[in-house]
């Protein structure tokens, strides 16, 4: 699917639940009388794009809105917030999840409880969530696969760099990149790495890594952090020989991955649309908890593959 096509499709679904929400206005609770909840992850820049989203629509429909950040990526984290919000009586609840096990049984019991729940960016698909706005992961996985296996001309050893280990979203990604590579049988991937999505870690793991497969020829970063990790071991001393010669793949246009791209040590960032997964999540819990959405459906919001020649046209 193209840009403009995926533009029509996202606009036609935002003008469809403004309407639907505007009608249904006059037999359901009040838009000023309803109280949503946004969870992300973790607090890191990603998320301020979701929130940035989020908290405009919220503003346009005239909700009330929290934005309710963990101190840390465990699941009984995002359990004690979604507890907490439960005794709050907050109407609808969107959740980027980190541990999806975790969350099952609290995130139940908000919906028996009469709060509409969704999930966003990342998925728990046996939540008995409404429905997950976000990117399709493994198209997303198989679309790096499929530049990847382009660049090194089918032939070469690669490696993963992931996040949180257990995060469905980044699973989703690898299981896309595995069938992408089936097609190249001369790629390798020699290995999978965790980060927790922490920076430092996220260098030590790439560090470790190269100096275990020196002919790697290729990192696939599927975490926001990936990026980011791998452009700083190559701009050292010990690496530095690598850049331009390894060809990295990163997801999310944080400040300092754009930033490893315009320099060279990055090729190819898989841009996720965080503005709209925030703006339609706040969108499609009014438009339920107002009546109005009542057969909810996934929602892919697609990714761009951002190089040099198109770093400075791209949209999110």
């Amino acid at each position: 699917m193209n840009t403009k096509t995926l533009n029509h499709i996202l606009a036609g679904s935002f003008a469809a639940l403004a309407l639907a929400v505007a009608c249904g206005a006059a037999h359901a609770k009040d838009a000023k009388d309803i109280n949503v909840a946004v969870i992300p992850k973790v607090a890191v820049p990603f998320f301020d794009d979701c929130n940035n989203g989020a908290k405009a629509a919220a503003d346009k429909l005239g909700v009330k809105y929290q934005w309710v950040v963990p101190q840390n990526t465990q699941g009984s984290t995002q359990v004690q917030i979604i507890e907490d919000l439960i005794s709050k009586h907050v109407d609808g609840i969107a959740i980027s999840v980190n541990e999806p096990k975790s969350v099952e049984g609290v995130m139940k019991r908000a919906e028996q409880s009469g709060i509409k729940v969704l999930t966003y960016d990342s998925d728990s698909p046996k939540s008995g969530r409404s429905m997950y706005i976000g990117t399709n992961n493994e198209s997303a996985g198989a679309t790096m696969a499929e530049t990847m296996g382009k660049a090194l001309g089918g032939q070469g050893e690669v490696a993963i760099i992931t996040g949180q280990l257990g995060a469905v979203n980044l699973n989703e990604r690898i299981a896309g990149i595995k069938k992408g590579l089936a097609k190249y049988p001369g790629i390798k991937i020699v290995e999978v790495q965790g980060t927790e999505d922490d920076l430092a870690k996220g260098v030590s793991v790439t560090e470790t890594t190269v100096r275990a497969h020196p002919q790697l020829k290729g990192i696939f970063g599927v975490s926001q952090v990936g990026g980011p990790a791998v452009a700083k071991v190559l701009n050292t001393k010990e690496f530095g020989a690598m850049k331009g010669k390894l060809e990295v793949l990163a997801f999310d246009d944080l400040p300092d991955t754009l930033k490893g791209l315009r320099e060279g040590y990055i090729q190819g960032i898989m841009v996720q649309r965080p503005v709209t997964m925030g703006r339609m999540a706040v969108e499609h819990l009014v438009a339920q908890v107002q009546g109005q959405d009542a057969s909810p459906k996934d929602v892919d919001t697609g990714v761009t593959v951002v190089t040099k020649d198109n770093i400075s046209s791209y949209t999110k």
